[in-house]
């Protein structure tokens, strides 16, 4: 009886050749990423000593800038931290700025077949790069940091084949949009994707894909290895690494076929993405205060060419604020170079530096009472971005582009014919 991905990068990792749903297992963490939050008053506890500081990245990314003294003060800790154990891979504010997730993908740090630990739930984006990622609590930061292990109970794994292309106007938020609705939640269970179809999906449609599977409550999300993702990853690090492919006959709970050609654009509802979303049709023509695109799941140069795209040459509606965030400043200068941010801005919108900001409702785009926003971003959880009574809506980029331009929430696909 074989074993699937994740059952196999566990086994890699811990001391058993074999494991199965159910184990406890002990992990070797090959890399902990520490970001702002962890620094902050409330959180910190101090780190006397440090592992392997070769395997230790700390970022600043939630409050970035800090916007108040209490993360400016977190902010001096993480520096004071960094210098003290000769942390080299550190972003701090400035062009290495960006989401701690987006930095993965832009720095070759998700080694396949390793174990990545950070203390943000969407860190489980970096299974896209076939490892097991996980967003883990303050004390088990901690423990990471300093003894370079972890522990892991291990779940069952649904297997979800890819199948077809995506028809034009609609993307990977439409397919998660689509897994949400149909399959709801995924408590406990590990996510495996592959199929014939995952060739065709860029590694930034595939990292919304991974991003957003915290979304879903699952444990990690592993896809499969390619050649395209293996060659990402060798293009941008010369760390060696073992991709672990999932045995034929591994078991799973159960295995899903997703048709791409059948996929379209989809909007979730306020307040949830599980078992909430609608065929655009159905919420269509409802007014918007606020677009939002951006976050560790849409901040992607791929999400910024699509935005822009939609917006080039026309006029974000005199009603609404858009606002656009890249996933790190890496990003936002190709954006720059390319043109997109002149389209973007040029239609009225207002780009920031990488950062979370409006995703988390901590600044750059906060919500006042009532008001309607779309977002290409990870959650639309009541009071997720501002004001409780803020109702947020969640779409593709195309779509949020789309809905910007009309006030309303609207169809991208006369953008894409």
């Amino acid at each position: 009886m074989g074993m699937t991905a994740i059952e196999k990068i566990l086994a890699r990792n811990g001391d058993g050749e074999v494991v199965r749903p159910g184990d406890i297992v002990t992990v070797r963490v090959e890399t902990a990423i520490l970001f702002d939050n962890n620094f902050m008053d409330t959180t910190w506890r101090e780190i006397l000593e440090v592992k392997d500081p070769g395997k230790v990245i700390v970022v600043f990314d939630h409050r970035a800038p800090a916007a108040q003294v209490a993360s400016a003060r977190a902010h001096k800790r993480g520096r004071e931290f960094v210098r003290q154990f000769g942390i080299d891979r550190f972003h701090d504010i400035g062009p290495e700025q960006g989401i701690s997730h987006v930095l993965v993908a832009d720095h070759g740090y998700g080694l396949p077949g390793t174990v990545l630990v950070c203390g943000d739930s969407h860190t489980c984006s970096a299974g896209v790069f076939n490892l097991a990622a996980r967003g883990v609590g303050a004390p088990d930061m901690t423990y990471a940091v300093t003894m370079g292990e972890t522990w892991f109970r291990v779940g069952e794994t649904i297997r979800y084949d890819l199948h077809g292309t995506l028809p034009p106007g609609v993307f990977a938020k439409d397919v998660f949009l689509y897994l949400a609705d149909r399959y709801g939640d995924h408590a406990t269970l590990n996510i495996e994707v592959g199929g014939p179809a995952l060739a065709a999906l860029p590694i930034n449609a595939r990292r919304t894909l991974a991003t957003m599977a915290a979304e879903l409550s699952a444990e990690f999300a592993t896809f499969e290895p390619d050649e395209i993702m293996l060659a990402h990853v060798r293009a941008r690090t010369q760390q060696p690494f073992e991709a672990q492919y999932p045995d034929a006959d591994a078991v799973y709970a159960d295995r899903r076929r997703i048709d791409l050609d059948a996929i379209e654009p989809l909007v979730a509802l306020p307040d949830t993405v599980l078992n909430n979303s609608r065929p655009l049709g159905d919420v269509a023509g409802t007014p918007i205060d606020q677009a939002f695109v951006g976050s560790c799941a849409n901040g992607t140069l791929d999400d910024l060419e699509v935005t822009a795209r939609v917006l080039h040459g026309r006029r974000i509606d005199l009603g609404v604020r858009m606002i656009v965030t890249p996933g790190s400043q890496g990003i936002y200068r190709e954006a720059l170079r390319l043109g997109y941010l002149q389209s973007i801005v040029d239609a009225g919108a207002v780009v920031t530096n990488a950062t979370c900001g409006a995703c988390g409702g901590g600044s750059l785009g906060v919500l006042g009472p009532g008001e309607t926003c779309i977002t290409a971003s990870t959650r639309n959880f009541k009071g997720r971005m501002g004001d409780p009574s803020a109702r947020i809506f969640m779409a593709s980029p195309a779509t949020v582009a789309a809905s910007a331009i009309a006030g309303t929430i609207a169809s991208p696909l006369a953008y894409f014919r």
